[in-house]
């Protein structure tokens, strides 16, 4: 048994058994890693996107490995429990999405999200069938593990052009029924969307930020039943945002930018010392 990774998993599981909600940042590599640590957060979450952007790359491109190795590296980097965004697993069979599990175990993860697109943009989100036996071998592999790997099913009709929330519920109550520990359905468009979700299914509801909602607050969705609420790529997005934003005004011949500028003593206090 990994003592370790056993603490961070049953402190993932406690935040996720509330009562209060929590925020669950996603940075997208090291230096963005001990920040957010550092800062005080109580886990961290990898996000494809904000590190497919650090590579040049843009999302769902990047392979199974290579996220992984980004994952352990995110991993290691923090006291924190982390779970993976490990977008649709990697494979479209159950048993491909069940051996990406059990890596992401192996490596420290206590957690990771799954979802049903299929990378197909003709045939965006897999049959409810499969999509359902896809969750149910994810979660077999992680009941495999010694430490409560909490099984993240994502239900991606929203984010996928196909806005329909009676399916997405469908979805979610059928992923719960498959064993995962967290629901969770990006792009939901408004308050009222979330609450009718978190109240049509009994376990833990993520709602990620950055899509849609600026408005909303963390009370607001604490209130409307929410247990966790995620960036995902809208850090490295805002922070991708400021930097062109920036180039922009040197090619205007300004520097006014630099006012926004963190200081290296306020980034440095987050850092360590070469080994």
């Amino acid at each position: 048994m990994n003592l370790e990774q056993h603490r961070k998993a049953e402190a993932f599981a406690t935040l996720h058994a509330g009562p209060e909600a929590f925020v669950i940042p996603n940075p997208w590599d090291i230096g963005t890693t001990k920040i957010l640590t550092g800062m005080g957060f109580k886990a961290l979450a990898t996000t494809s996107a904000g590190y497919a952007f650090s590579r040049g790359h843009v999302d769902g491109v990047v392979g199974r490995d290579e996220m992984l190795a980004h994952a352990a590296e995110i991993v290691a980097a923090t006291p924190l429990p982390v779970s993976a965004d490990l977008e649709n697993g990697y494979d479209d069979s159950p048993e491909g999405v069940a051996t990406t599990i059990r890596l992401a175990a192996g490596i420290g993860l206590v957690g990771a999200s799954i979802e049903d697109f299929t990378g197909d943009r003709n045939a965006p989100i897999y049959e409810i069938g499969l999509a359902v036996e896809r969750i149910e071998a994810a979660v077999a592999a992680a009941r495999e593990q010694d430490f409560p790997f909490a099984l993240t099913a994502r239900a991606e009709n929203f984010i996928r052009g196909r806005p329909d929330l009676d399916d997405t519920l469908k979805r979610l109550a059928a992923f719960e029924a498959a064993g995962a520990d967290v629901l969770y359905a990006p792009g939901l468009p408004d308050l009222a969307a979330i609450r009718t979700v978190c109240q049509a299914v009994s376990k833990p509801v993520n709602v990620v930020m950055g899509l849609v909602g600026s408005e909303m607050t963390t009370a607001q969705l604490a209130e409307a039943g929410v247990r966790r609420i995620s960036l995902g790529g809208v850090l490295a997005r805002t922070a991708l945002g400021a930097f062109m934003d920036a180039a922009r005004e040197i090619q205007a011949g300004n520097y006014t930018f630099i006012d926004n500028a963190a200081s290296f003593a306020d980034i440095s206090a987050h850092m360590r010392a070469r080994d």
